[in-house]
């Protein structure tokens, strides 16, 4: 059977977590799209981590991690990552689609110059250089994970690669040119390090399906950092949606049979653009601290998320386009400290009341309508069956999941492997 976990809206909705404990009775765990840009922070019995290149299942001896060929894929985060999972006594089994592309040095640095460039018009990029490696795929400069293994094409593609970017550097950026020579030493250095992962990952999946492993794709991000139907150009520059899974990981799309939406139970988000329920200050503050384990700041850059009230437009469109056929909703024990919970359940846009999520120029005229429950100020977590939760907690879950139209099916009330439920 293939699953797929991917986000509702802006991302950090507790992914890892939901993947993590699906990942206990996975065959395989695939990352299909995304990069070093954003973390899935796990905790269970192995500790507490933030993973960005690495599949949330290698904490299962058993199951098979693999990097899809949709992945921007930095080696140096890759090593770091491994080397420190295996301190903890595991040595995950791994395997890299031949046909990943590589996140090259100079990604990074165009992508830090761009957004110094931009000044306060920033799309408040982490500068990982997932935007210029992207731009290099679909241009055709990018360096496949194979061309390490032909160091005369790898070099071939590096120059090509290098003669556009230094106009750029040279006549846009006045900044240092590229040496190709240096790139290539240093890249080259990489292939000893993940030869001895580089796999047919399309032959080897397709084979899977056909003998009914169980396998799990784990989403980055969520549906509107999606570049076609997301809050353009605030955005990521992969598809966030479960639908690329197929194009990410070379699986074919009759294989799909869950498609695990995470919706979190309030909203937050890292980075700029329209966030129509979004709070501020010391409201803001207080929710951000509650949040998570250890508070709503990024995995991976430290940055505290904005935070905002659970938008119910917002996450009917994210779930709608994920193709949802379960929802798993997070941190619903982040909101025991209030006394009464605002919904965002319809946008105004220009005087008029609507549900449907609109393109971006209308998003940011939105304002919310706002509906406000009463809160169950008792904390839940230690709570292992849904029944046992108090009354106003489950009417919380269950208004949310009359408004999205989409059935949640797993709850989920402490950032540990086993704090769940199911329903």
């Amino acid at each position: 059977m293939v699953k797929a976990i991917v986000g509702s809206c802006w991302g950090d909705e507790g992914k890892g977590k939901i993947t993590d404990m699906l990942a206990e009775n996975a065959d395989i765990v695939i990352r299909f799209q995304g990069g070093s840009n954003a973390g899935h922070t796990i905790i269970n019995d192995y500790g507490k981590h933030a993973l960005h290149q690495m599949p949330s299942g290698v904490f299962n001896k058993s199951t098979v991690n693999i990097i899809g060929n949709g992945v921007a894929f930095n080696v140096p985060y890759f090593i770091k990552e491994l080397n420190e999972i295996k301190k903890t006594g595991l040595n995950p089994k791994i395997m890299i689609s031949d046909r990943v592309q590589l996140l090259m040095p100079y990604h990074i640095l165009f992508d830090t110059l761009e957004e110094g460039r931009l000044s306060d018009k920033k799309f408040g990029s982490t500068k990982s250089g997932i935007a210029p490696f992207y731009s290099d795929k679909y241009a055709k400069l990018g360096i496949q994970i194979c061309d390490l293994f032909y160091p005369e094409i790898l070099k071939e593609r590096i120059t090509r690669a290098c003669e556009i970017k230094n106009v750029l550097l040279e006549h846009l950026y006045h900044h240092p040119l590229l040496n190709p020579e240096e790139i290539f030493n240093e890249v080259i250095g990489y292939k000893d390090i993940v030869e001895p992962y580089v796999a047919n990952v399309a032959e080897y999946l397709n084979q899977a399906v056909k003998d009914g492993k169980e396998i799990l794709l784990e989403g980055q991000l969520g549906a509107l950092k999606d570049p076609d139907h997301g809050i353009y150009p605030m955005t990521t520059s992969s598809s966030t949606l479960a639908g690329f899974g197929t194009v990410g990981a070379g699986i074919p799309p009759t294989a799909f049979e869950k498609i695990y939406t995470v919706v979190k139970a309030y909203s937050s988000a890292v980075g700029g653009g329209a966030f129509v329920s979004e709070i501020f200050d010391d409201e803001a503050q207080q929710l951000r601290l509650n949040g998570g384990d250890a508070g709503e700041f990024g995995a991976t850059t430290g940055r505290p998320r904005r935070m905002g009230w659970f938008d119910c437009v917002a996450a009917r469109y994210g779930c709608m386009l994920q193709g949802t056929t379960d929802i798993a909703f997070t941190v619903v024990d982040a909101l025991s400290y209030l006394d009464e919970i605002p919904v965002c359940v319809a946008y105004e846009i220009d005087g008029k009341e609507t549900k449907e999520f609109p393109v971006t120029p209308l998003l940011e005229k939105a304002k919310p309508v706002l509906k406000v429950l009463p809160g169950w100020k008792t904390d839940i977590r230690g709570i292992t069956k849904y029944e046992d939760l108090p009354e106003n907690c489950k009417n919380y879950i269950e208004f949310i999941e009359k408004e999205l139209g989409f059935h949640i099916s797993i709850v989920s009330n402490g950032p540990k492997r086993h704090e769940i439920m199911c329903r």
